[in-house]
């Protein structure tokens, strides 16, 4: 709900507007909403698995349509993360959900190098993969306009809410200075939770 300028009313921080524009970002619940609707796309497995990954390991646009096999050690549960923008990689631990997901699509398009290709075998493009979000966040009815970085700022506010420490936060996301990571702990809805205890 919000008043006449576009600032929200609620109190919860899902609601927090700034400067009249909406949030950049998705809850998890928003994000399994959303991954409920790229289901029902014609490739709903292919795009409920990117919304997946993108989502759990803050991947902008290029880094998932870049994403190739090669990258990922399903047995060892582990996403070599290759950063864009001179981002630093790093590798981050993949959970059993997302092993089966991944397995799943390696057996359905066992050809290619790439994780997620087009219905041409072609490594889906990042337009492409941009307007399968744009759509499918249109199904979810979530409300409001849906585009893939709010799956990366969905990661960074998710961590920041779980107690993540600033630190560690930067080096997952791949960011290099730390100013692009101190926004999600400013609006980590525990950070003053022990303020004022009487």
């Amino acid at each position: 709900m919000e008043n006449q300028h576009g600032h929200g009313l609620a109190s919860s921080v899902e609601n927090v507007t700034v400067s009249g524009r909406m949030r950049e970002y998705l809850t998890e619940k928003e994000v399994d909403r959303l991954i409920e609707a790229a289901k029902q796309n014609r490739w709903g497995h292919r795009d409920a698995t990117a919304v997946l990954i993108a989502y759990r390991h803050g991947l902008r646009a290029s880094e998932l349509v870049a994403l190739r096999w090669s990258d990922i050690e399903l047995q060892t549960g582990r996403l070599h993360v290759r950063r864009a923008k001179g981002g630093t990689p790093s590798v981050h631990p993949v959970s059993a959900r997302e092993s089966r997901a991944l397995r799943r699509l390696q057996r359905e398009s066992p050809a290619s190098r790439y994780v997620f290709i087009s219905e041409r075998g072609a490594p889906l493009s990042v337009a492409g993969y941009q307007r399968m979000i744009a759509r499918t966040g249109e199904a979810a009815r979530l409300g409001f306009l849906v585009h893939s970085h709010m799956l990366r700022h969905a990661c960074g506010f998710k961590l920041a809410a779980d107690g993540q420490d600033t630190r560690a936060i930067q080096a997952y996301l791949g960011h290099r200075s730390i100013q692009s990571t101190v926004r999600y702990t400013a609006l980590a809805p525990d950070r003053f939770k022990n303020f004022w205890k009487d």
